[in-house]
């Protein structure tokens, strides 16, 4: 089985699958909660479908009130979701009552979620320094325990690149749904983008040592021989461990979940079927493509100096 040997046919799928989420997030901007941005989220039903207030009326009543930056979206169960700057809780009664007063009946409140500006900050802060700080210990981790063959820095940063790979895909899918199904990043996307990091990782280690294993028994091999070799060990691993296990259960977690788990649910499912896409047909790709320098030959270069 000659997986290396399309190594640039998987490179482009990759891309096909990366690029239009990218350009969703890219042209729309980052669709954030409010666990990132703060500010104050109160969902509402009224006990009569017919005296339900359009989204224009809940706006003019919230500026009323003095509430600025209001968005109004109904959900499929008919509740009102109403997105604003940060509401304390007399605000918050005192838009109760006024939704009351104004509409004629009293609205059931379904949920109420406030977050300050600061602890969004920090959120923020705080996922990306978790992300850079796993990266530096991968590579760190990587170098120092595969430093019994040449080039055991090449691992660890081939592993961090997959894995920006696999955080890649789970932007993209974010950005699609947000476009067609009205997805925010919030903190159980973080959680997803954080554990897709972590199993990724750990895949491509699994790979990698397998590599290893095999640069101190096979070393009349060809290099890309020899990783070919390797991959198709750990593909039957790779399969059992995440697909067979994890993303069945993932699966009907998404299927049957209920729409609060939905997006957590369809992250980490494309998320970890990446990480261990990204293993066996980017990782180890990727480190062939760097022992032997083909970008070399990507424009032709080294055929126009031979003919030169």
């Amino acid at each position: 089985m000659n997986i290396l040997g399309k190594r640039y046919i998987f490179f482009l799928v990759s891309l096909l699958v990366i690029i239009p989420g990218l350009l969703v997030l890219g042209i729309g901007g980052m669709p954030l909660a409010l666990d990132f941005t703060g500010g104050s989220l109160l969902e509402v039903s009224f006990p009569d479908a017919a005296q339900q207030p359009q989204p224009a009326e809940i706006i003019a009543l919230y500026n009323e009130i003095g509430v600025k930056d209001t968005q109004v979206q109904t959900t499929d169960a008919g509740s009102l979701v109403i997105r604003s700057t940060f509401l304390d809780d007399a605000t918050r009664e005192q838009v109760l009552t006024a939704l009351q007063e104004k509409f004629g009946s009293k609205p059931t409140m379904i949920r109420f979620d406030s977050v300050g500006p600061t602890i969004g900050e920090q959120v923020t802060s705080r996922a990306a320094l978790a992300v850079a700080v796993a990266a530096l210990v991968v590579v760190l981790y990587i170098t120092i325990t595969f430093r019994g063959i040449a080039n055991s820095f090449r691992y660890g940063v081939c592993a961090i690149l997959a894995m920006v790979h696999d955080v890649a895909v789970v932007f993209s899918v974010a950005g699609l749904g947000a476009l067609f199904l009205g997805w925010e990043m919030d903190s159980l996307f973080l959680t997803a983008l954080l554990t897709v990091i972590g199993f990724s990782v750990q895949d491509k280690i699994v790979v990698f040592d397998r590599i290893r294993e095999n640069s101190n028994i096979l070393r009349r091999l060809d290099f890309e021989t020899l990783v070919n070799h390797s991959v198709v060990q750990t593909l039957q691993r790779s399969i059992n461990t995440q697909l067979m296990t994890v993303e069945f259960l993932l699966l009907a977690l998404a299927l049957f979940g209920g729409v609060t788990l939905q997006e957590f649910s369809v992250l980490m499912l494309v998320g970890l079927f990446s990480g261990t896409y990204s293993s066996i047909f980017i990782a180890a790709p990727v480190l062939v493509v760097w022992e032997k320098r083909e970008w070399k030959n990507w424009f032709g270069r080294n055929k126009a100096e031979s003919a030169a």
